[in-house]
Order: C-alpha cells, then structure tokens, then sequence
C-alpha cells in the first residue's frame, strides 16, 4: 500500500486531472439528495470531503469535519465553506471519538477503497446508535457501461479510473452495508431519471445509499 505521502500525490494529481476545483458529478442531484436527509442541528463527518464541492450543499446550519488525503484541497474546503477539516488516510486509524457523528457521508469514496468493509466497520464506530449513513457509488455494471464492455473498451466507464479498486453492483453494495447497518436504501440517479430510479442497476448512472447504525 502506498505511503501518506504518495497517496496524497496521488489523489492530489487526480483531482487536479480529473476532477478540477467545485466539480461534482450529478452535483445539483446527489446535494439535494444529501441536504434532504441530513437537514440541519446535526454533527456531520464527511470521509473523502476533497474541496467540499458535495459539502456545501449541507454544510449550512450543521458541525460538519471534513477528511481526506489532499490537504490542498481541504484547505480549499476549509476556506470556502469554514469547516473544520483534518487530514487522514482513510486506509489507516481515523482517531475520532466512537458515538459522536449524527450522520456520516461517504460520496464517491468507498470504490477508491481496498477494503470497503473495514471502512464502513470505522463509519458505524463513530456514528452514533440511529445515526445515518449516506454516500453514493458509480454504477461500473449499468447496461451502458456492459455495453462497452462487450466491445472491447472501459472509455467513459468508471473502470477507466486507475484510482477505482472496487466496483459494486446493487446487490454487492446492499449485502455489503446490511452488515452493520439497518434500514438500507439504494437510489439510482442519473440522466435516465425515473428508469435510473426504479430500475437502479440496469439504468443509474450512480448508486446513492442510506442506512442507519442500529440503535
């Protein structure tokens, strides 16, 4: 695994490249999905927060920690939007106090992970009893992306991200969080609307989930 230091150049250049300052995919969506849950008075950790381009869109009228591996861009975080923000591995120990998060969000991260499951054991740790988790997943196994597939080619699949070392379909991605959560909800967004909503992993450009830590 690579040292912080690398991880960070990593994820530093990737941002740059492929993401640049405030970009979000299905921004405008998957912040109005985030603010409708979280509403405000709440205490809120956002893991892999970047420059806070998802953070915003709650960030008013809630005690949000933001944290990830780019400094550079929790500054940026930090400056926009005066949260507090803290440099972490997300791979390594957190040290933030168990029981204390009211909600935790997890945007576009858990697929940049090498053991998802350890890292959703660390979310319900410090989420507290009833205490919400939401974040989302591209959806590598949609009937557009099997498409390219078949012809030979990952351009424009989230497989083409040397950064992405897990892909999840619905079912993966729903097992994977009813091992420590309850009350699990998968949401399909993207451009297909209604069709990515009701029929998530053949249509849905993204995957975004909720869950509760059992009370």
């Amino acid at each position: 695994m690579a040292s912080n230091d690398s991880l960070e150049r990593i994820y530093r250049a990737h941002h740059s490249a492929k993401r640049g300052e405030d970009f979000a995919l299905l921004g405008d969506e998957r912040g109005a999905f985030l603010a409708s849950r979280i509403g405000t008075g709440k205490k809120v950790l956002d893991i892999g927060c970047r420059d806070g381009a998802l953070t915003k869109s709650y960030a008013e009228g809630n005690d949000v920690l933001g944290i990830d591996i780019d400094s550079v861009a929790l500054a940026r975080a930090n400056e926009r939007l005066d949260i507090r923000t803290e440099q972490v591995d997300l791979n390594g120990a957190w040290g933030l106090e168990e029981d204390s998060y009211d909600a935790v969000v997890a945007c576009e991260i858990v697929e940049h992970l090498y053991y998802p499951a350890d890292v959703f054991s660390k979310i319900a740790a410090v989420l507290k009893p009833g205490g919400m988790l939401l974040g989302s997943v591209p959806n590598a196994f949609s009937f557009a992306n099997r498409s390219r597939y078949l012809r030979g080619s990952k351009a424009g699949t989230p497989l083409s991200d040397p950064t992405h070392i897990n892909h999840f379909t619905v079912r993966e991605l729903e097992s994977l969080l009813c091992e420590r959560f309850v009350s699990v909800r998968i949401v399909g967004m993207g451009r297909l609307g209604k069709l990515a909503s009701r029929f998530p992993q053949a249509f849905a450009f993204d995957l975004c989930f909720e869950a509760r830590k059992p009370s």
